[in-house]
C-alpha cells in the first residue's frame, strides 16, 4: 500500500499587507502597553485575532466602544472615510494597519471621482474591505458582485464610468464580471493594473499548479476570510475535492482516506504554525513524504508607521 503524499503550494499563508498589520498590533502593544483597540479583526483569521486578544488587543466593531482618547488601530482591510472622521471627532489616536495595496485603491477611487466618474466596485456585499472602498464617498459609487448585479446596474446613460475591485477576489470571476461591464457599458474604464493584488493572485496561481497532482485540497483559513474561501474554490473549479479548516483539529480522516496525494495550502491571513499542524496531523493519519511546490518567491515588504517603526 503506498503512503499518502503532501504536497505544499508555494507560495501560500502570510502576505506583505498581513504581516504589517499584525506587526503594527504587536508593536503599539509593546510600545503602549494594553489595551490597545482594534476596529474590525485585524486580520480574518481566528488564531490570530486570538492571539491578540491574549496580548491585550481588544477587538470592537464600532468605535462607541472605543473609550475616547484610547488608542485604536484600523485593520487591513481598510476603513470607509466616515470612520477616519469619527475617530477624530472621539479624540482617538490612530493608527493605521490598511493594506497599502486597498490604500492604494481608495487613492484611484478619490482620484477618478474628482474626475467626474461614477465608480462600479466589483467585492462582495458585507466584506469590510468593499465597505472601506464604497465608504471613500457618500454617492457615485455602485457595488457588484454577480452577473445579476452588472445586468441590473442603474447610471445615468451619459455617465463616465470606471470601475476598481477588491483585492482578495477570485481572478477568473472577477475577469468575467469586468467582461460583462465592458460588454454592457463600452465606455467603461478600468484600473491600469488589476487592482486584484500580487498575493491573492500568487496563491491562484500556486493553486492552479498544484491542484492537478493532487486527490483532495485542504486550505488553512477561516471561514470570514475572503482570498481563503477563493483558493477553495479555485480546487473545486478545477474539480478537485476541497476543504477549508481554521485548524487542524478541523480536518476530517475521511478526506484523506485512501487518498495518494493531499495538497495543502494557506490563504493571505494564515500563518504557517497552522501549516505545520495540519501536515503534523496528516502524518498521524499515515502520511509519509511532505514535498513543497515550486513557485513564485514574494519579496513584497511593507514599512512600518514611522512612529511604529523599530528605533
Amino acid at each position: 500500500m503506498h503512503a499518502m503524499d503532501v504536497l505544499l503550494a508555494n507560495p501560500r499563508g502570510f502576505c506583505a499587507g498581513v504581516e504589517r498589520a499584525i506587526d503594527i498590533v504587536e508593536r503599539a502593544l509593546e510600545e503602549f502597553g494594553a489595551p490597545i483597540y482594534v476596529r474590525h479583526e485585524i486580520v480574518h483569521n481566528k488564531y490570530v485575532v486570538d492571539d491578540l486578544r491574549g496580548k491585550g488587543a481588544v477587538f470592537v466593531e464600532e468605535l462607541d466602544q472605543v473609550p475616547a482618547g484610547a488608542i485604536v488601530i484600523f485593520s487591513a482591510h481598510g476603513v470607509p472615510k466616515a470612520v477616519r472622521s469619527d475617530a477624530a471627532a472621539r479624540g482617538l489616536k490612530v493608527y493605521d494597519a490598511t493594506c497599502p495595496l486597498v490604500t492604494k485603491v481608495h487613492v484611484e477611487v478619490s482620484k477618478m471621482l474628482r474626475e467626474g466618474y461614477q465608480i462600479v466596485m466589483i467585492g462582495h456585499r458585507g466584506h469590510p474591505e468593499a465597505e472601506g472602498t464604497m465608504g471613500q464617498s457618500v454617492s457615485g459609487m455602485h457595488l457588484v458582485e454577480t452577473l445579476e448585479d452588472v445586468a441590473k446596474l442603474a447610471v445615468q446613460q451619459d455617465a463616465r464610468l470606471a470601475y476598481v475591485t477588491q483585492t482578495t477576489l477570485s481572478v477568473d470571476d472577477t475577469q468575467v464580471i469586468v467582461a460583462a461591464l465592458k460588454a454592457r457599458f463600452a465606455q467603461i474604464r478600468g484600473p491600469k493594473k488589476d487592482d486584484i493584488c500580487y498575493a491573492t493572485q500568487n496563491r491562484q496561481d500556486a493553486v492552479k499548479f498544484m491542484t492537478p497532482k493532487c486527490d483532495v485540497v485542504i486550505v488553512v483559513g477561516s471561514p470570514n476570510s475572503s482570498n481563503s474561501n477563493r483558493l477553495r474554490e479555485v480546487a473545486e473549479n478545477m474539480g478537485a475535492e476541497a476543504h477549508m479548516v481554521d485548524a487542524a483539529a478541523d480536518l476530517r480522516p475521511e478526506w484523506v482516506a485512501g487518498k495518494r496525494r493531499v495538497g495543502v495550502t494557506a490563504g493571505a491571513s494564515a500563518p504557517e504554525v497552522l501549516v505545520e499542524k495540519v501536515v503534523a496531523r496528516l502524518k498521524a493519519l499515515g502520511a509519509g513524504s511532505v514535498q513543497q511546490l515550486e513557485g513564485i518567491t514574494e519579496r513584497v515588504v511593507f514599512t512600518l508607521p514611522r512612529e511604529l517603526a523599530r528605533r
